[in-house]
């Protein structure tokens, strides 16, 4: 950055598409086995969670103590509030294993974002939100044909009761939106808002340090100012993440819940 004066300056390095292709740190040059920071905090969280609730439900008690309510507390979430709210109780048990994955799987990732230290949700990189999408369209596409084997896809792409003249029009659009548009909006909603919340957190920070060490004077105020900023993102990045891995989850039962109803 150059001065008011013409002198160069500190000059502000601010957040960048980059941040989300660090280099590799195991297997460097191996085009199918090489893990970079990113990659290697989703192995380290899958293995957490693994180890978390293996060590909250490995010795259940009728009166549980803390850490096993706790764990009760959210699975149970998912299990009343997802699965058995939409799917019912015989369906929403079949499918539950999915969803709670799902669920905290995206939930611990997308907070790792706002750990001091990581700075950057797991989410955040297409890989992960495209894999997740995946399991759930084939989840749905594997509800329907075990539900409905012979309708599911002529009732999916040609609704009964529509004048088939209009099938010139409805079908095309019922095959791009029901099996095209909805893997890839579940893929870029998750990834999106991990994008930008990224972004706009190191923003905030990277502003207030190069505000208050690098300028100094009057300018600490301003730093002040993104620094709230910064402060207060971080709570509201803590309900986005809650939430988009419940509107994720939500959606894949609801497109379950649609594979198996028997309008089908």
């Amino acid at each position: 950055m150059t001065t008011v004066d013409g002198s160069d300056g500190p000059e502000f390095s601010g957040p960048s598409i980059a941040d989300f292709f660090p280099p590799a740190i195991f297997f460097e040059g191996n085009e199918f086995f090489q893990i970079d920071r990113i990659m290697l905090l989703r192995l380290v969280i899958a293995g957490l969670l693994i180890l978390l609730f293996w060590l909250g439900t490995r010795r259940m008690r009728i009166v549980p103590g803390r850490f096993q309510g706790t764990i009760e507390v959210a699975l149970d979430f998912v299990r009343i509030n997802i699965a058995e709210d939409l799917l019912g109780k015989v369906d929403g048990k079949r499918f539950l294993p999915l969803l709670t994955t799902i669920f905290f799987l995206v939930l611990f990732l997308n907070l790792t974002g706002i750990v001091p230290g990581i700075n950057i949700a797991g989410t955040s990189v297409i890989g992960l939100p495209l894999v997740l999408a995946a399991a759930s369209y084939l989840a749905f596409v594997y509800a329907g044909l075990r539900k409905h084997p012979v309708a599911f896809f002529k009732n999916a792409l040609f609704p009964p009761g529509v004048p088939w003249p209009l099938y010139i029009i409805v079908t095309p659009i019922e095959l791009v939106s029901m099996f095209v548009l909805r893997p890839v909006t579940l893929t870029l909603r998750l990834l999106m808002n991990m994008v930008v919340g990224h972004l706009l957190l190191v923003l905030f920070f990277s502003a207030s340090a190069f505000f208050m060490v690098d300028l100094g004077g009057w300018w600490i105020l301003a730093g002040v100012g993104t620094q709230a900023f910064g402060i207060v993102f971080t709570f509201f990045e803590i309900l986005v993440s809650l939430l988009q891995a419940y509107v994720f989850t939500l959606l894949t039962a609801v497109y379950l819940q649609l594979a198996l109803a028997d309008e089908h």
